[in-house]
């Protein structure tokens, strides 16, 4: 349910109203737009009849109902799209915006190659995995602490914002004090306790779509996150399973407008990910831009035949900065167009 407040509400009128909401055991979550405030209510449904007694309240407009079971990730809830501000970069703005980096952190020398190159290119964020879920458990599991230590160094070195993983709630203050983005990855998007806890960080999420996972359940572990408290949530499409096996997995490209219809937030596309093969990222970017997706995340290494994991998935730098360059072609045509619609 979301109570929409006239034009000319006073901020005092508005305080009375969430406070009103609290008596009553439930969740306030306002969202100051343009020229209105809405507040998105959350709690249990069984007492939702009582709220109908808000369009009494002086300055409130109307009580609408949100039909769909994710509240605060709905359109409905907001006015306007999200956008999650690091430092000065905005994502879910106009401008498109690119992470990019190496699926983990091997060293320091090459996440500092990683991050030369990706700055090189024009990407606005640094990406590299300090924890890595694996298949197999002999696998490379990252270097963990030490990896986000390199990782601050690099944005130290660069001015690039940086985007990590993180897999346990036990970890999530320590990376926490090293990144500007907290990665949800694609086989913990249902990790509900992990939800919960990035819902109560101070920084923004950046949720990835998990394999076998629903539009509706992507926006629904969305909602873990708001409402814990932390409105600056990233969806990212990065493919998801199907027969075909010519591809690591299926990327869901319709999932991009149909996300833009349904929600607020950023919507991003990782084309490494759905691809598994360097040769099909920048196709797949390029759709992905063309489908109205807020940016990418990318894999870029500086010897992806040397790459301890996902190596063949990655960019070459020389490859990454053809993608960037088209990327910006890209961009300012699309730019273009919706100026013209406008």
């Amino acid at each position: 349910m979301v109570i929409i407040m006239k034009k000319n509400a006073t901020e005092k009128q508005v305080d009375h109203v969430i406070g009103w909401i609290e008596s009553v055991g439930y969740q306030a979550h306002p969202s100051q737009g343009v020229e209105r405030t809405i507040i998105g209510i959350v709690g249990d449904d069984r007492g939702k009849a009582q709220l109908k007694a808000t369009e009494h309240l002086p300055g409130v407009e109307k009580v609408m109902p949100i039909l769909k079971p994710y509240k605060l990730a709905s359109r409905e809830s907001r006015d306007g799209d999200t956008i999650v501000r690091v430092g000065d970069l905005e994502i879910g703005g106009p401008d498109f915006v690119v992470m990019a980096g190496p699926c983990s952190i091997e060293s320091e020398a090459q996440l500092l190659e990683s991050a030369y190159i990706a700055r090189k290119g024009g990407a606005q964020v640094l990406r590299g995995g300090a924890y890595k879920p694996r298949t197999s458990p002999y696998s490379f599991q990252g270097m963990e602490e030490e990896g986000l230590k390199i990782l601050k160094k690099a944005r130290e070195k660069t001015g690039l914002p940086v985007v990590t993983e993180v897999m346990n709630t036990t970890d999530v203050d320590l990376v926490e004090q090293y990144a500007d983005i907290l990665q949800i990855g694609a086989r913990n998007v249902q990790n509900f306790a992990l939800l919960k806890k990035v819902g109560q960080a101070r920084k923004p999420v950046l949720l990835k779509r998990g394999m076998m996972c629903t539009i509706e359940e992507l926006l629904m572990a969305a909602e873990y996150i708001l409402a814990a408290g932390n409105d600056n949530v990233i969806l990212c499409e990065r493919g998801i399973r199907t027969f075909e096996t010519a591809t690591r997995n299926t990327l869901d490209i319709s999932a991009v407008p149909v996300l833009k219809e349904l929600t607020h937030l950023p919507v991003i596309v990782d084309p490494s990910h759905a691809a598994g093969h360097w040769q099909y990222v920048k196709p797949l970017a390029r759709t992905a831009i063309v489908a109205g997706a807020d940016g990418l995340i990318i894999e870029v290494h500086p010897e992806p035949a040397k790459a301890i994991s996902d190596g063949a998935q990655s960019l070459k730098p020389e490859k990454f900065y053809e993608l960037m360059e088209e990327m910006r072609i890209l961009s300012e045509v699309m730019k273009n167009r919706i100026e013209v619609r406008q």
